[in-house]
């Protein structure tokens, strides 16, 4: 229960000014306080992205981003034996780029970022206030590519039933840009089965551009000259269009992200 402070006239017999003096020399440091916590809060979002001694990789960090990585112009993605790459198309532009490896996936889209200010962190906040607000469940913890969410989100099931898919967000700030990442299938149920994913996701390189461009813009990516176009018949959503190239690989088959809710 909370007290309220007495007026001078309200003061028991014996009090002192020096008492009053006292007490608000000690309200006005408990302002500063306040104050320097809000200075620091402030600060600690704007802080400049932290170093990547793992990656992702910067185009100026790597001798040939090509090597061994799928050229999608704003991104080179490691190639994985056994993997499927499909690309998302919003509008015009080919703005993800999505690895299948058996029964998890990682979805990889870039962004413009400022040049001195991280996002992942401000990008966590709004994802996480999205998924409670659907009435989804987010966990935040610290994993092997650092500081990222897990998320219980609704989702329907083709029965009509209600269920929860299990996903994980990653993020990782560069050099005027930000590397986001989502995990799912067995990646995110088991994330300790997701270190390939994890280390595709690490050894990506990430093509800006010199260009100016707005903070959180997308940076485009392109497809490949030798890709070749398979109808996708795997329904995502948030993307009008699907493409799938490196043929001859498996056919994704999903695990056990999606429970229903009873």
């Amino acid at each position: 229960m909370f007290g309220r402070r007495r007026k001078k006239s309200e003061e028991p017999a014996g009090a002192s000014d020096e008492f009053e003096t006292d007490e608000s020399v000690g309200e006005d440091t408990a302002a500063e306080a306040i104050d320097a916590d809000a200075d620091a809060e402030a600060e600690r979002v704007k802080l400049p992205p932290a170093p990547r001694p793992d990656g992702p990789w910067d185009l100026s960090e790597v001798t040939d981003p090509s090597e061994g990585r799928v050229d999608l112009g704003g991104l080179c993605v490691p190639g994985v034996e056994g993997m499927e790459l499909r690309v998302e198309v919003a509008g015009d532009s080919i703005v993800a780029a999505t690895v299948v490896l058996q029964d998890s996936a990682v979805q990889l889209q870039a962004f413009a970022a400022p040049r001195r200010e991280g996002l992942w962190e401000e990008v966590r906040e709004e994802v996480a206030s999205g998924i409670t607000k659907q009435g989804g469940v987010i966990d935040e913890v610290e994993g092997p590519l650092g500081w990222e969410l897990r998320a219980q989100v609704p989702v329907q099931l083709p029965d009509g039933k209600n269920g929860v898919q299990v996903v994980r967000f990653v993020g990782v700030d560069g050099p005027r840009w930000f590397l986001r990442g989502v995990i799912s299938g067995q990646g995110a149920v088991q994330p300790e089965a997701a270190g390939l994913l994890e280390r595709v996701f690490q050894d990506t390189v990430v093509v800006r551009g010199e260009g100016p461009m707005a903070p959180r813009d997308p940076i485009v990516l392109k497809l490949p000259e030798d890709a070749q176009m398979v109808p996708d018949g795997v329904q995502q959503e948030t993307v009008e269009e699907s493409s799938r190239f490196a043929g001859g690989l498996d056919k994704l088959q999903r695990g056990p992200e999606i429970t229903e809710v009873r």
